[in-house]
């Protein structure tokens, strides 16, 4: 997960409050290897999995790509956590069930028009609303499981998700925030999103959206079976719009101990499904991609 941005400030993150986003510190670069790791020694050296990992941790690997994908195209991120993230309940469809979500996009559920449209940001509710259920799709082409295609969303938000984590089987996320800071928490740190930044949320990490201005709202692209590239240059030059230095990773932060009735809401094929567990998922001390 990324953030394009130009500030940053200089402290390392250590374990601390879910809700404390006072003291951020990023590495810089997109699509460079990273590692980071919230305590010292926590980062297995020299191989990814061993037989006992440091502090009694949980080797996991995320792969955003075929493990047979060449050098330059393969993605994927180890991550050292103190609980694996499998135990949980399985995983059931959402009740009451969302609605407004569109992952596949055919002639039964779609409507062309050659007239120009636009959305304009729409009315923060009156109703408490979180990041999960102030999303919803308003266009889109091709099919999450077919693995080709995009859908646009936009989401407003009037309270911060409680006590939950969203996780995205379907694609990558792009947020554009165009009212109110989010803070969203990650697997692999924290970022803070302002209106002007943008953030990317790849396929299959878990997050939570805190709201500390009060009401946000804004748009996400979402893209299916690849990820979000820089564009090629061209004929702008050598220094282009979007600079690698300019898009922040987040740095190495964790959650311990129990937590009663946690939730992950999970959106597979547009539909959500909610699992129960009771620890939180950012339980991440180390992690390298």
């Amino acid at each position: 997960m990324e953030k394009k941005s130009q500030h940053q400030s200089s402290s390392l993150i250590r374990k601390t409050d879910g809700e404390d986003f006072s003291d951020l510190n990023y590495e810089s670069g997109f699509g460079n290897s990273f590692s980071s790791e919230a305590i010292d020694g926590a980062l297995p050296r020299g191989q990814n999995s061993p037989l006992v990992c440091p502090f009694g941790l949980y080797a996991e690997q995320i792969s955003g790509t075929s493990f047979t994908s060449p050098r330059k195209l393969n993605q994927r991120s180890w991550l050292y956590r103190i609980k694996p993230s499998a135990t949980h309940e399985p995983f059931k469809p959402r009740v009451p069930a969302h609605g407004k979500l569109v992952s596949e996009f055919d002639k039964s559920n779609s409507y062309t028009t050659p007239t120009q449209l636009r959305w304009k940001p729409v009315d923060i509710p009156d109703s408490p609303t979180d990041f999960i259920d102030g999303l919803y799709t308003i266009c889109g082409a091709g099919s999450s499981f077919l693995r080709h295609g995009y859908a646009i969303h936009m989401y407003t938000a009037n309270k911060s998700m409680d006590n939950c984590a969203f996780c995205n089987a379907d694609g990558d996320f792009l947020v554009v925030p165009q009212k109110g800071r989010l803070w969203i928490a990650t697997e692999c740190g924290k970022l803070e999103v302002s209106p002007g930044e943008i953030a990317v949320l790849p396929q299959g990490f878990r997050f939570a959206v805190s709201l500390p201005d009060g009401p946000s709202r804004g748009y996400i692209a979402e893209i299916f079976g690849t990820h979000f590239q820089l564009p090629d240059l061209g004929p702008i030059g050598a220094n282009g719009l979007a600079a690698p230095r300019d898009f922040l990773v987040p740095t190495a932060w964790f959650e311990e101990g129990s937590r009663l009735g946690y939730t992950i809401v999970q959106k597979f094929g547009g539909e959500l499904f909610t699992a129960r567990q009771d620890f939180s998922p950012f339980n991440v001390v180390a992690w390298h991609d």
